[in-house]
């Protein structure tokens, strides 16, 4: 919300002039608005444009973050498996030379 929370700081303007909300909605994106008639059509686009693209980013994080506890999960699961063929002895030891 950072992002978004300057940009909405920069277009109220001094001491907050304009009324600008930022909100997260029932489906989890973020929600943008603005005091009617109070400021430039052209900003309050810019400002949905960047939630649009934090919800982008939000998205791909969540993504990420799923594949990044998959590879954990594998990881796990490989160093438990050499572990116990360590333990069996089935691992022959490394060959000097």
């Amino acid at each position: 919300m950072s992002v978004i929370g300057a940009v909405t700081r920069r277009i109220a303007g001094p001491r907050g002039a304009r009324q600008v909300h930022v909100t997260k909605g029932m489906d989890g994106h973020t929600v943008v608005s603005v005091g009617a008639g109070d400021t430039d059509p052209g900003q309050l686009e810019t400002v949905r444009q960047l939630a649009s693209e934090l919800d982008a980013m939000r998205d791909e994080m969540a993504g990420l973050r799923r594949e990044l506890d998959e590879t954990l999960n594998r990881l796990d699961f490989t160093e438990r498996l050499l572990g116990q063929v360590k333990e069996r002895g089935l691992l022959s030891p490394p060959k000097e030379g």
